[in-house]
């Protein structure tokens, strides 16, 4: 066959495994997901295997990309997570009855079928699985060709599980080619057979997909946090709280790029930057004047590093630091360290970001650290999701409504 042919009837056979899914017990989903950590772990020699030879033909990424027994063994705790929480399919979001007797129920359903589309991060694999197999939805996996190897072995070891379950392997299924002409058709919607994707890479990826998509989006282009050090704030726990937001790993899209400082705050700096050795500061001019560090520039503020580099822009109070955030941000997470009760509240109301936090570190920004086991990317839009996409994220609801005779007069 064609790659079109192959595509489409890759997204046919998820039709199938979507309905069979959604078929099956919230038992019966949960023991699949079960059985797919199992296999994770049977499967670990042959999964650092393949992520050898990924590492070898790797350029770039390799942080992300990279495997070992923890991490292994961390994916498939991550799905035992995953297993252990409440199945939300069928779940009563609201209910009410109207004066003609109707009784009328918001009832959660699933998506259908999601393409997952991502780069240099094998995890997503199986914690993308998890999810939709949790949520009810058939998932088509695209992985990056950087992790294609990675992916493969991981996804073999899910379908096994699923299999031993006694659910279809179309439920979870990967593109079995690295050629991006698969990306494409992927975001065609696949004859129909698409219901949503999301992309989880560099800003590259995910612009391409919003451009070209025939089907809807979940997604967010870059995580572009901040850390907001007030001048109430404790500054140990400052200095904690921002040396861990940015390095305890500086890769993933919750790490903070900027820290915003008060004046009044200044005196805090040498510690914050005693706490941070090793990265490389860029500043204003008032920071520097505090702490030996580069010029910052207009474009250090719209930055992602992803690496050991922080901007640092001195403010003189928490609306100057929301202003800065709105125009530089991304919507995705940002946090304010301070003792001051009502400042906190007054920022944690006004910064509008998928994640607002106060006196903890943005690194928190993670579906397991929200109890959802795992996440399938964090969504910036504001429509359907926001934040942390866990298994009730990506589910869609339909009225139920109960009559005795009814007829509409």
């Amino acid at each position: 066959m064609t790659l079109d042919e192959t595509m489409l009837a890759i997204g046919e056979a998820a039709r199938d495994g979507a309905g069979a899914l959604r078929d099956a017990s919230a038992d019966r989903r949960t023991a699949a997901i079960r059985s797919m950590a199992d296999a994770i772990r049977a499967h670990a020699a042959a999964i650092l295997k393949a992520n050898a030879a990924d590492l070898a033909a790797a350029t770039r990424h390799h942080d992300r990309l990279m495997l070992d027994e923890p991490r292994v063994e961390a994916i498939a705790a991550g799905l035992d997570q995953v297993a252990a929480l409440p199945d939300p399919l069928g779940t009563e979001i609201a209910r009410w009855q109207r004066p003609n007797g109707l009784d009328i129920a918001r009832v959660r359903t699933p998506i259908g079928v999601i393409g997952m589309i991502y780069e240099a991060r094998p995890n997503v694999t199986a914690d993308a699985a998890a999810i939709c197999v949790r949520s009810g939805n058939a998932v088509i996996l695209r992985p990056g060709s950087d992790c294609f190897a990675s992916s493969t072995a991981i996804h073999a070891a899910l379908a096994q599980g699923l299999e031993q379950a006694g659910l279809p392997p179309s439920a979870v299924q990967i593109v079995p080619t690295a050629d991006r002409a698969a990306v494409g058709a992927l975001l065609s919607g696949l004859g129909g057979t698409l219901d949503l994707v999301i992309p989880r890479g560099g800003r590259s990826l995910v612009e391409r997909v919003q451009a070209e998509a025939r089907v809807p989006v979940l997604g967010h282009l870059e995580g572009v946090c901040h850390t907001y050090v007030h001048a109430a704030a404790d500054p140990a726990m400052a200095a904690a709280i921002v040396a861990n937001a940015k390095l305890r790993r500086v890769s993933i899209c919750g790490a903070t790029e900027t820290l915003l400082i008060d004046r009044a705050a200044l005196p805090m700096l040498a510690g914050i930057a005693e706490a941070l050795d090793g990265c490389e500061l860029r500043g204003d001019a008032e920071a520097a004047a505090i702490v030996p560090m580069l010029p910052a520039h207009e474009a250090d503020w719209r930055t992602e590093y992803l690496a050991p580099v922080l901007s640092i822009r001195t403010v003189t109070d928490w609306k100057e630091a929301a202003s800065h955030i709105a125009r530089y941000g991304t919507g995705h997470t940002e946090a304010i360290v301070t003792q001051d009760a009502a400042t906190a509240e007054a920022f944690l109301g006004q910064v509008d970001s998928a994640i607002v936090l106060w006196n903890a570190s943005t690194q928190f920004a993670d579906g397991g650290e929200f109890g959802f086991g795992a996440e399938i990317g964090i969504a910036t839009g504001k429509l359907h999701a926001r934040g942390p996409v866990g298994p009730e994220q990506l589910t869609s609801f339909k009225y139920v409504v109960r009559g005795a005779g009814q007829v509409r007069p």
